[in-house]
């Protein structure tokens, strides 16, 4: 029992400082109040409209917003205010602008811009887990720059093919569009071949293209995902490759302050307090 009472104790006072340090933060207060808030009006006009996809559009994105909160609690890992603002937004703008509003429709490098910041910021979170286990004492390994950018670029990699693989997952078990579809004007395939040889046929200038007797109207003929996949897996991998490489020299030439990726990396809880502290200590000696 003595135990379990130690245990609670700190995380009440985690979540004291965490209450405490969301009011001193007034700008990421401000941030996280004004979308949520846009968030709940939004959830209210749906579910008025009857769109009930959208209002659960809408409580997915209120649960995702805590999720960083719930990071600092649970694992004493402080976040920069740059990354926890940078999350807050790419989750508004992905759901609520991008799914519900249309934007994915409405503005053709929507999806790709959110891609490209997908890596980028997959890769950050990849490289300051690795960074933060290489800093716990609990730990004995020490990653080499190079390595742990690697494992960052890998990381953010992975994370794009798995959202790929459930666009698909969801696609094809519940006929949405998630991988957007694409009208192009050329095809190569091999089932065109008239001997069944194993040699692709290519159609040029497409314009028309009929299904079923009916004229899809569409000016060429219509990939079904396979290009928006690949783009959207390209961005991500120069998403990924950008900040594994501001994480390499980081990491490599520790003299040079890096501020981008400073105000991306998170840090154990008190860190930072402890570094000012030291500073203080050593001055008066000085």
């Amino acid at each position: 029992m003595a135990e379990n009472k130690q245990e609670k104790k700190p995380r009440k006072i985690r979540r004291k400082e965490l209450i405490e340090h969301i009011r001193q933060n007034k700008r990421m207060f401000l941030l996280y109040t004004i979308l949520r808030t846009l968030v709940i009006l939004v959830m209210i006009v749906q579910f008025l409209n009857r769109n009930y996809e959208n209002v659960f559009l809408c409580a997915l994105t209120l649960m995702l917003f805590l999720i960083p909160s719930f990071v600092e609690m649970r694992m004493s890992i402080d976040i920069p205010d740059v990354l926890e603002g940078i999350i807050y937004i790419f989750i508004f703008a992905a759901e609520i602008l991008g799914e519900i509003n249309k934007y994915y429709l409405i503005i053709p490098q929507w999806d790709t811009m959110l891609h490209t910041l997908n890596g980028f910021l997959a890769a950050a979170i990849g490289f300051s887990l690795v960074n933060l286990l290489n800093k716990s004492g609990r730990f004995t390994f020490q990653l080499s720059p190079l390595f742990l950018a690697i494992v960052a670029f890998c990381f953010s990699m992975t994370i794009g093919v798995v959202w790929e693989f459930f666009e698909y997952f969801m696609d094809m078990s519940f006929g949405l569009d998630m991988q957007k579809d694409t009208v192009i004007h050329t095809i190569s395939s091999v089932m065109l071949n008239p001997d069944g040889a194993n040699r692709a046929e290519r159609i040029r200038d497409i314009t028309s293209v009929a299904v079923n007797g009916r004229e899809l109207g569409l000016g060429g003929y219509l990939d079904i995902g396979l290009i928006d996949t690949m783009a959207d897996l390209f961005v991500n991998f120069i998403g990924a490759t950008v900040f594994s490489a501001l994480g390499y020299v980081y990491l490599k030439y520790k003299g040079k302050k890096n501020r981008i990726v400073e105000e991306l990396m998170p840090t154990w809880a008190g860190e930072e307090a402890k570094k000012e502290e030291e500073k203080k200590k050593e001055e008066p000696d000085s």
